[in-house]
């Protein structure tokens, strides 16, 4: 089954029931490191704390053993997805529209020479799912596809 496969598999297993706890599913991340690895990002209003994250993990483990999921051996790790977090899904960048985020670019944005990495301020999600963007230089729109990385913008 291939990474992305297992992710959505894994997704669609474990959301229901996180959500019957009042939990989010953040994102699942299947990756090889030195051996494989089951990533879960969850939260909740207020935050996660580390029994939270116990919870789930014993939870997630008997669920996922039980639906044979992934061939490999791995090893599941259950977080919170931290102050800079990543923002993927739809619903991520509505709930968060109107906050600074640091994006990254495959590319430099053109007329921009070398600038691959910038902050602005998330002005909302287009419904073809672009970003609308207020930078220094002033509003952008971007297509998801040229988007690498998107994480809420954390200072001191």
């Amino acid at each position: 089954m291939a990474r992305r496969d297992v992710e959505e598999a894994v997704e669609k297993l474990l959301e229901p029931g996180l959500e019957r706890e009042g939990l989010e599913l953040v994102d699942v991340e299947y990756v090889r490191e030195r051996n494989w690895i089951l990533r879960i990002y969850i939260d909740k209003e207020g935050g996660v704390d580390l029994n939270d994250c116990q919870t789930v993990s014993e939870k997630a483990g008997m669920l996922l053993d039980e639906a044979d999921l992934i061939p490999d051996n791995y090893m599941l790790e259950v977080s919170s997805p931290g102050l800079d977090r990543v923002l993927k899904k739809d619903k991520d960048f509505i709930r968060y529209t109107g906050e600074d985020v640091d994006v990254k670019l495959f590319a430099p944005l053109e007329g921009k020479k070398g600038v691959k990495s910038f902050t602005a301020k998330l002005l909302g999600l287009a419904e073809d799912g672009a970003l609308f963007l207020k930078t220094e230089e002033g509003e952008i729109s971007l297509s998801r596809d040229k988007i690498s990385q998107v994480r809420l913008h954390f200072s001191f």
